[in-house]
């Protein structure tokens, strides 16, 4: 469990007014599963949909962050999978949904740096993201990568989408974030 202070300026008539947001980020459990289906809901365009028995399943790799005793944002993590011997592991981010009373405070940020480091506990090669938002994760380092490199994420996620014909004519921008090598 992560304690944040999210500290934001905002102009109103010549005067900065600070706003602060006591919150915590943590491990989801249980009880958040509602709350996490209904963020994702929040965000149809640029989030795809989480049935609940999805969340249910995947609790333990969604992190929320919680302010006032209400769940104001999420994010998540998958491995992805490879053929064959197992030389350079992705993990992807997805399902990052602050609730829109919350947006541009800093939370976001918190929450995907927070899920990062736990993603590095795995030693992976690369944390892949798809977003219709790069210019928002070049900031933690992600570079862009032509959709053919991460076949697996096309297999794994994008074929079942119900959005798009396919991936390749998807407009989320595929990136990618390398991880150094633990010694």
């Amino acid at each position: 469990m992560m304690r944040v202070r999210c500290i934001t300026a905002k102009e109103d008539k010549s005067q900065y007014m600070k706003t602060i947001i006591d919150s915590t980020i943590r491990n989801a459990e249980f009880k958040d599963v509602h709350a996490i289906f209904t963020l994702i809901k929040e965000h149809p365009r640029e989030l795809l949909p989480r049935a609940i028995s999805d969340i249910v399943q995947n609790i333990d790799r969604f992190l929320v962050c919680e302010a006032r005793g209400q769940i104001i944002g999420t994010a998540a993590w998958q491995i992805l999978p490879e053929m064959g011997k197992t030389l350079s592991p992705s993990v992807e981010i997805k399902s990052v949904s602050i609730s829109r009373h919350y947006q541009r405070k800093g939370i976001g940020s918190k929450l995907v740096k927070a899920v990062i480091r736990r993603i590095k506990k795995f030693n992976p090669a690369q944390i892949v993201v798809l977003t219709f938002t790069p210019k928002y994760f070049r900031q933690f380092g992600f570079g862009e990568v032509a959709k053919e490199t991460l076949m697996h994420k096309l297999y794994m996620g994008c074929i079942n989408c119900t959005k798009y014909d396919s991936p390749f004519t998807c407009p989320e921008v595929a990136m990618t974030l390398a991880v150094k090598k633990k010694k």
